[in-house]
């Protein structure tokens, strides 16, 4: 039986060592990863896995919802684990598959920003030790999160969901053709703050509700997001509670002013943040729109809920995640 110990919150912590079991693995390969990364190392990410005495079903298709598709199919066959190859949108599209199932998910962080790899305490840019972790397969149990957007799109998301000011500047980097990679969102930035306003917001927390102006409105299941924003400081993926962060309404000189400072979490000393915890929220404003682990959901309004140890994922042994 698993054993007992206290969590960092003084809860029973429950972990479940897996490794004498599991044998099969599909793994979500996304070639775009880390600028390319994912697909060159898909014959070795396969080679790795077969090494350690694990058989990986490798899931690349020419579209997200066909690889989705495959993953559900896996998933549903009683694969031992779904691992996701790739960075956060790579995260994400696993979690549609996995998200209140039985079958963990494991991370193989190739990506750019990989915030939830790090949330779960895996290591960025050392493959053999991350396939390490995941061949000694340790299960936690987590919480995930769950939006709808406004045009009825639903989707599970793992750490930051937001609305606002970043939402579009990714939307505008997306529809950029030039110029590539990381430069787009430097540009999207610029170009947002030319036009942008806040606009008011309505946001019902556990049935209270706030209305205001804000830049942005972010949720987290997690603390962070685009690699390494800790936008939602203080939010943990196992307490059941979701952490909502208000940008109210700044100038633009103090609003790049402050911006540096998310990295490090201390914007939420400035009095132009606010923060809320609440477990079923709803966001209203118009013309925004909503984006979960920097994936396009959909429109405002949104509705989010907390889905208590929804999502099993396996973690390094000295993890603090899950009950």
């Amino acid at each position: 039986m698993p054993g007992l110990s206290p969590g960092p919150h003084g809860q029973a912590q429950r972990s479940v060592h897996y490794s004498a079991f599991m044998t099969t693995v599909a793994v979500i390969i996304n070639p775009t990863s880390g600028k390319g990364k994912g697909g060159k190392s898909a014959p070795e990410v396969g080679a790795l896995l077969h090494k350690r005495g694990l058989d990986a079903a490798l899931l690349v298709a020419g579209s997200a919802e066909e690889v989705l598709e495959m993953a559900r199919a896996a998933v549903a066959d009683g694969v031992d684990a779904l691992l996701a190859a790739g960075g956060d949108g790579t995260v994400n599209l696993a979690v549609q598959a996995v998200a209140e199932t039985d079958v963990p998910l494991g991370i193989i962080p190739l990506g750019t920003g990989n915030d939830n790899a790090k949330m779960l305490g895996m290591p960025v840019g050392d493959l053999e030790k991350a396939l390490d972790i995941i061949a000694d397969f340790e299960v936690r149990t987590m919480d995930v999160a769950h939006v709808r957007t406004g045009d009825g799109t639903e989707r599970y998301f793992m750490g930051v969901m937001s609305a606002g000011f970043d939402s579009n500047v990714t939307e505008r980097a997306n529809n950029m053709r030039w110029p590539k990679g990381d430069l787009r969102y430097l540009f999207g930035i610029l170009a947002e703050l030319g036009t942008f306003k806040p606009v008011p917001y309505k946001v019902t927390i556990d049935g209270t509700e706030h209305n205001g102006q804000a830049m942005l409105v972010a949720v987290g299941n997690g603390t962070s997001y685009g690699g390494g924003m800790q936008v939602c400081v203080g939010a943990r993926p196992d307490d059941g509670l979701l952490m909502l962060t208000w940008l109210h309404e700044a100038s633009k000189f103090k609003f790049l002013k402050t911006f540096p400072t998310v990295f490090k979490g201390t914007h939420v000393k400035d009095d132009m943040v606010e923060q809320f915890v609440g477990r079923e929220i709803r966001i209203e404003a118009p013309g925004q729109l909503v984006f979960a682990d920097g994936e396009r959901v959909g429109p405002l309004p949104c509705d989010v809920r907390a889905c208590e140890n929804a999502l099993k994922v396996i973690v390094p042994k000295d993890s603090d995640i899950g009950l």
